[in-house]
């Protein structure tokens, strides 16, 4: 098993989150994701972010301790090379998976996770579930 998952495809995402510095260390313990691009900004109105990723998939994060997941983002996937290591990896991290493991789809199966702010991810093992 690898250290982390290998997201392998999706360009990116803007979100709010409630804790900038747990989210990192979530993408970054699962994925291996990097900080790209930082600001801090002495601006009050702007909230601190951070651009996270891989070279194939970008993650804006926007701090907002108030921000709730309702209303906003059913879900979002990672193409997921190392599928297989998905379940240990999780577990590992105390990452809660969704719908008891493996969802099996026609040309796919996909693990459900969610990340600190309640966002929900999907992991896929076939790009596009090979539509």
């Amino acid at each position: 098993m690898t250290n982390t998952l290998k997201a392998t495809s999706m360009d990116h995402v803007n979100m709010n989150v409630r804790n900038l510095a747990k989210t990192v260390e979530f993408y970054k313990n699962l994925f291996g994701f990097e900080v790209r691009k930082e600001d801090n900004s002495p601006n009050k109105l702007d909230a601190p972010s951070k651009i996270i990723g891989n070279d194939s998939i970008k993650i804006c994060l926007y701090e907002d301790p108030h921000v709730t997941p309702a209303g906003g983002i059913a879900h979002f996937g990672f193409h997921v090379e190392n599928f297989e290591d998905i379940m240990q990896k999780c577990k590992e991290l105390g990452v809660e998976v969704l719908y008891d493991g493996p969802i099996d789809f026609e040309k796919s199966r996909s693990v459900y996770i969610k990340d600190p702010t309640g966002y929900d991810i999907e992991l896929s093992e076939v790009v596009g579930g090979g539509l």
